[in-house]
């Protein structure tokens, strides 16, 4: 089934009928919101015996190795765990004993709670949550070009993130505003977040005051007081280890934070073989998982059971240049180990739709199907950066966005079980056929015309002297024409009154004190 923004089309009658001359549908046709599950079983890319030689790899390189963790109150909490700790040292090491019994205690699956209900969703198991792209510092169109992150563009990617069905969730800013100053940015962001959008969103673990500031704006936008807050995780953040080895004071002091108040931790190595890791990629997953394992004992001695979903962000580089590359076979491999590592420690797996591509071309497509395919059939919970990453991440592309939203309702479709029936297999309609015919015109067809087959944004099916005729757009054009129609046809989701105010008053009382502090 198909739902639309804009003027509902008649999806009884021709596709054609509901088109522009461009090929641009007069209305987006958009799946509806729902929350995927994966049917599949996920691909095992390493045997068992693998696996366990990455895990035991793992626990090595913490035991004798260990980790710099550059945070007093993290290192205390380790220390009274059971770690070891030289004096007047960074440097962490643990007992694999430790580390052994802290796997287990967070859940395999749990609710993140939307402030619209409707918008909550499922972590872990089978589900697969889709998130947009965050932290780029520059926004791009056709139409401006590239340029530096600002309010504008912040606030038109919320739009298309709130009017885009595909889209579960906002993993961070999906571009950067360098309009706001960096003390106030995360109050204005946060709270754009809860008015433009009824959907889980992100706060940055940027030090104490952002991660509690997010924490609250999450609590005043859902109306619930703290203890509810407690029991329903209604936040997550992003913690990325300075790979190698080291966990620097804010990111700690984020799974301190956000854990005591059992809201949700994403642990991600930024672990780039042959950069930040082993060049090799067996190397580079097991510094992935031991700095992924060592973030789970930190969030577990701080609140036991409190939610925490294993990252895998490991890719290689281009040895000549040293550029990050992304959406490459390597890239393809650690994301299904990765989901083969978390599912044995029984967490929820997050991985990412990433490409190197400076514009939307055909590496572009390709190398986010790439990462795409790694991560679904590695079994991602959470897709992180699922629409609209350019450039490495250095660019927030509204083209892109689109291209991208027509890819994950692809692979929601696909995920879609197939239904195999007496009234699917269509043996009536083969008898009514019979030998020579078409199937266009039979009664099983017309009573399924406009929802047989997947609809897509973005994908061009027409004929090359239809599309021709059309003026021969390209796909970044119609994804132009896509992404300029949902904005024009935005609403604000509904707010209740009180909410916002006590919202705006949040906002203007943490502005007064100056918001947060711009050096660690």
């Amino acid at each position: 089934m198909s739902s639309e923004i804009g003027p509902v089309a008649d999806r009884s009658r021709s596709a054609a009928r509901n088109r522009r001359r461009d090929g641009t549908p007069a209305a987006i046709s958009q799946m509806p919101w729902q929350q995927p599950r994966n049917p599949y079983r996920p691909v095992e890319a390493v045997s068992v015996d693998e696996l366990e030689a990455i895990h035991m790899a793992s626990l090595t390189v913490l035991e004798e190795i260990g980790m710099d963790v550059i945070n007093q109150e993290a290192k205390a909490i380790l220390k009274a765990g059971g770690a070891s700790i030289a004096r007047d040292s960074d440097r962490v090491r643990f007992d694999r004993g430790l580390i052994e019994s802290m796997i287990g205690k967070a859940p395999t699956e749990f609710t993140l709670h939307a402030r619209n209900p409707a918008r909550s969703l499922r972590i872990g198991g089978p589900w697969i949550s889709f998130c947009p792209i965050a932290s780029a510092p520059n926004a791009y169109d056709m139409d401006g070009g590239r340029r530096p992150g600002n309010t504008a563009d912040f606030r038109n990617f919320l739009k298309l993130i709130q009017s885009l069905n595909i889209i579960h969730l906002s993993g961070g800013y999906p571009v950067e505003p360098q309009d706001i100053h960096p003390s106030i940015r995360h109050l204005e962001c946060l709270s754009d977040f809860v008015t433009m959008t009824d959907k889980v969103f992100h706060a940055y673990s940027l030090g104490i005051e952002r991660i509690h500031d997010g924490i609250e704006i999450a609590r005043i936008g859902r109306g619930i007081d703290h203890a509810t807050l407690e029991r329903e995780p209604s936040l997550l953040t992003i913690i990325n280890t300075n790979s190698p080895l080291k966990l620097d004071i804010p990111m700690a002091q984020g799974i301190i934070e956000m854990a005591r108040r059992n809201q949700v931790v994403v642990l991600t190595p930024f672990t780039l073989a042959g950069a930040m890791a082993p060049v090799t990629i067996a190397g580079a997953l097991a510094q992935q998982n031991a700095e992924a394992l060592a973030g789970l004992v930190l969030a577990q001695l701080v609140r036991p059971g409190s939610p925490f979903v294993y990252g895998g962000f490991t890719s290689n580089v281009d040895m000549k240049s040293g550029a990050p590359a992304f959406g490459t076979p390597e890239y393809m491999k650690a994301a299904l180990v990765g989901g083969q590592l978390a599912r044995r420690y029984g967490l929820p797996y997050r991985s990412s739709n990433v490409c190197a591509a400076n514009t939307v071309d055909a590496q572009a497509g390709y190398e986010s199907v790439f990462s795409l395919w790694g991560a679904v059939m590695g079994g991602v919970n959470l897709l992180k950066h699922g629409a609209g990453w350019m450039e490495g991440g250095l660019q927030a592309s509204f083209e892109k966005m689109m291209v991208d939203a027509d890819l994950l309702q692809m692979v929601s479709n696909f995920l879609t079980p197939l239904a195999v029936d007496a009234d699917s297999l269509g043996v009536d309609a083969i008898r009514e056929v019979g030998p020579g015919g078409h199937f266009f015109g039979a009664a099983h067809t017309m009573q399924r015309y406009s929802t047989a087959f997947y609809s897509p944004m973005i994908s061009d099916w027409r004929n090359y002297e239809a599309w021709q005729e059309a003026g021969s757009p390209s796909a970044e054009q119609k994804a132009n024409r896509v992404w300029k129609t949902l904005l024009a046809a935005y609403e604000p989701p509904p707010l209740e009154a009180a909410i916002r105010e006590e919202l705006a008053a949040f906002v203007a009382r943490r502005k007064e004190e100056g918001g947060a502090p711009t050096d660690f």
